[in-house]
């Protein structure tokens, strides 16, 4: 296997993990709106989430880091094409970072609400937007004989990358529910259990139109197997969590973003950004990669500095893996 291929994978991997983490903690923010029904209940949802939510942005970082390193030409080509939609996520995530941030910060009734607000719509929106995202990059957009996109903002709001955008924000909204069920002790963790079955059904009608679109858009064998994979996690999912089996019905959610995940790089590969204007033009692990030297490099810092961070982030979810309730929350200092 080529440098080149390996970065592909560890990119995959670093979206993949992004997804999976960012992935609840936006379905918990969302929740603040959808599962809440006072505030103690939002500040344990919040509290679920706090010390973690920072940290699973890393992923974030790392993959776009990764790619602009290790695939200038797709970095280049994909951040001026989608340009306004990043911008548009980059903003949701500053303003969602500042709102953990100051919520508490006051007492002033209309000061938190605010702030709660900014949480639900800077979760909602990136959760939506990062599938329209992917839905484009795997199913080709207008990249011309330059590697350049010639496609307006509009050309991107397309029936399969919307759809995309749907099922992201389901599938998050379902991962979400299962860790606050996971995480939560009372009458907020049943009804986060009944709120998983309910949005887990929407999540698996939309999944499987999507990923039965994607297959035979330009599917193949291997990522027919992670498709099977990923409907098959979603059902397990859903019958662990009405079993009440929480932790099984998490890890059963988070196996079906990685099967998904899967199925959507192994439909790009060897592509990174398809042409749908001509073949000839797409962006490929080849044409669009960095000098080999440069992957060298790039492969023995990551095999130093991965494992440590991993260990880290995993040492993070140890140190806070007890559940919490209304019980918990302490009255405000002010």
């Amino acid at each position: 296997m080529e440098l080149h291929d390996v970065w592909f994978v560890l990119i995959a991997v670093l979206w993949t993990g992004y997804f999976f983490l960012e992935g609840f903690d936006f379905g918990v923010g969302i929740l603040t709106k959808l599962l809440a029904r006072n505030r103690p209940e939002r500040r344990v949802l919040i509290n679920t989430i706090g010390p973690v939510w920072d940290g699973n942005e890393v992923w974030l970082l790392s993959a776009g880091g990764a790619t602009f390193a290790a695939f200038p030409e797709w970095y280049a080509t994909l951040f001026s094409g989608f340009y306004l939609p990043l911008l548009f996520i980059l903003v949701c995530l500053i303003v969602r970072g500042v709102a953990f941030e100051y919520r508490a910060k006051r007492p002033e009734e209309n000061w938190q609400r605010n702030w709660e607000t900014a949480i639900f719509w800077t979760s909602l929106l990136p959760a939506f937007l990062w599938g329209v995202a992917f839905g484009n990059i795997v199913h080709g957009v207008k990249i011309d004989r330059n590697f350049e996109y010639v496609g307006g903002f509009w050309a991107l709001l397309n029936p399969y990358a919307l759809l995309g955008g749907l099922v992201t924000l389901t599938l998050f909204t379902f991962h979400g529910a299962v860790f606050t069920a996971l995480k939560t002790v009372g009458e907020i963790r049943e009804r986060a259990r009944r709120l998983a079955s309910q949005v887990g059904l929407a999540t698996a009608v939309l999944a499987l139109v999507f990923l039965s679109w994607t297959q035979v858009d330009g599917g193949d064998a291997k990522s027919l197997v992670a498709l099977v994979v990923a409907v098959a996690a979603l059902v397990a999912a859903l019958v662990a969590n009405q079993a009440g089996r929480e932790g099984w019905s998490f890890a059963f959610s988070g196996v079906t973003i990685v099967a998904a995940m899967a199925m959507l790089f192994l439909t790009l590969f060897p592509n990174v950004m398809p042409s749908s204007l001509n073949a000839d033009w797409s962006l490929t692990v080849t044409n669009a990669s960095s000098s080999p030297y440069t992957l060298k490099i790039m492969t023995w810092c990551a095999a130093i500095a991965t494992p440590l961070v991993m260990l880290y982030q995993g040492w993070t979810y140890w140190v806070f893996r007890k559940r919490i309730g209304t019980q918990h929350i302490a009255e405000p200092a002010h």
